[in-house]
């Protein structure tokens, strides 16, 4: 069956009736909101995207929708405590574009980063996370260095195994724990020490998406279109886009470059 924006809108109301949710579809974005009747609270489905999906895995890419939107608008139903969940936040790497405040027009805690990434704060609830408002901070009595030093300490306590994949004499490793948190692991200033001091050559990394971070050992000019090719297949394929750039690891900073044709990294 060939999927259409319209077809898959039907599938989605039917799965999401009388779940206390109210549907609508924007036919010029071309995306499905659903929301909580009571509140309005609710999220917008970019439905293209998701054709995309299933046309490469079918039905599966569906099921995880619907998992996906049962479980974010849970949490965008109930009041969430910082207090008793120290453990369980972590700093998350978004893009520039992402939002800095919620709906309701509150904002989000927010660090920069470098010029293509931000870091957002999130309470880990299991299947899925919530984003840290200034609000909730206020509410709690929490300063932005508590959240900050929590945050840290707790991303650095997760592992870093990696896969390694040598391409065309460079060596590139790819950390992807599938826990949400794996492009967060470029905050580990440790761990990337660690692979600075190991790296032949020249050390680049990628958050393409929220689900991996790769590291390149870059030793010849190919090395640089290779990862540019692999960022931006990544970044393409991923659930939560975060940069088709790479970025050089320098002096314990991040740079974000532009790799021409050539294969030469520019800043």
């Amino acid at each position: 069956m060939k999927m259409t924006s319209i077809k898959l809108k039907k599938i989605l109301e039917e799965r999401l009736a009388g779940e206390g949710y109210k549907t609508s579809y924007n036919r010029d974005k071309d995306t499905f909101r659903v929301e909580w009747k009571e509140s309005g609270k609710g999220m917008s489905i970019t439905l293209p995207n998701i054709i995309t999906k299933y046309n490469e895995r079918g039905e599966a890419a569906i099921d995880e929708l619907e998992e996906h939107i049962h479980e974010a608008l849970k949490i965008m139903n109930q009041d969430v405590e910082l207090a008793g969940k120290e453990k369980s936040i972590y700093p998350v790497i978004r893009s520039t574009s992402f939002p800095t405040e919620t709906k309701s027009g509150v904002k989000l805690v927010t660090k920069e980063h470098t010029a293509e990434t931000r870091i957002y704060y999130a309470v880990d609830l299991g299947k899925s996370y919530q984003l840290i408002d200034q609000e909730m901070l206020a509410r709690e009595g929490w300063t932005t260095s508590r959240l900050e030093e929590i945050s840290s300490f707790n991303l650095r306590s997760l592992s870093v195994d990696y896969k390694k994949d040598t391409v065309a004499g460079n060596d590139f490793y790819f950390v992807a724990k599938q826990d949400g948190y794996d492009a967060s692991r470029i905050l580990n200033e440790a761990f990337l020490e660690e692979m600075k001091a190991n790296a032949k050559g020249e050390m680049a990394l990628a958050v393409p998406h929220q689900d991996v971070l790769i590291i390149a050992d870059v030793e010849n000019k190919t090395g640089y279109d290779i990862l540019a090719q692999m960022t931006m297949k990544f970044f393409a394929e991923g659930r939560i886009p975060i940069t088709s750039l790479a970025l050089i690891y320098e002096e314990k900073k991040l740079t974000p470059i532009f790799i021409l044709a050539k294969n030469r990294p520019q800043k």
